[in-house]
């Protein structure tokens, strides 16, 4: 059965550690990089409310269905967004990744790449998960296109699914990956990444 528990995931340019208080400072700084609370499709934190997130996702630790990281620059130490596995279901080994968000200048570089290689890597090969997830706003074209850029399926959509912060409802597009598709996405994404993508 599936387990998470809290872990240090690594490699030569990105950390993903457990997000915690001591991040506050970092997420803001991160956010502020762009403004991305101001971005309707996602899940970025407003300035005044960088603590009730990591404290949210701290509760949703406890309760057993996520696990959020702060994502750090490994040559500066920097905080430059967040990740997490979510909606966890030991009993059917499932774990879904999501609330990723960068700094709008570390977009469209490795750090998606990377992140999400040491995530799926982990769920994978060492939580056993025969099954990764991941879900987005339908108008957030930007994830989705990452997403699939990972080696992800299309499930499809559900409709009329969940509030976005202005109090409109979103359709969700979910997306996933098998424990048998893994090898494949896993070296296509090594090449990207050796290639510099």
């Amino acid at each position: 059965m599936l387990r998470v528990e809290p872990v240090t995931l690594a490699d030569a340019r990105v950390r993903l550690e457990p997000l915690g208080l001591q991040h506050v400072d970092g997420l803001k700084r991160a956010a502020a990089d762009g403004e991305l609370w101001n971005i309707r499709v996602t899940s970025v934190p407003e300035p005044d409310d960088t603590r009730g997130y990591i404290e949210r996702a701290l509760q949703g630790f406890a309760e057993g269905h996520r696990l959020a990281f702060a994502v750090i620059d490994a040559a500066s130490g920097e905080v430059i967004g967040s990740s997490s596995y979510h909606d966890i279901v030991p009993a059917v080994e499932r774990v879904e990744i999501g609330y990723t968000w960068y700094a709008r200048s570390r977009q469209r570089t490795h750090v998606n790449a990377s992140a999400k290689l040491l995530l799926m890597t982990h769920a994978f090969e060492v939580l056993g998960a025969k099954l990764v997830g991941w879900r987005t706003d339908n108008f957030n074209f930007a994830s989705q296109r990452a997403i699939e850029r990972l080696g992800a399926r299309r499930d499809g959509t559900i409709r009329h699914h969940a509030l976005r912060r202005d109090g409109s409802v979103r359709d969700t597009v979910m997306y996933s990956m098998t424990a048998g598709e893994w090898p494949e996405a896993r070296a296509q994404l090594r090449w990207r990444l050796a290639s510099g993508g």
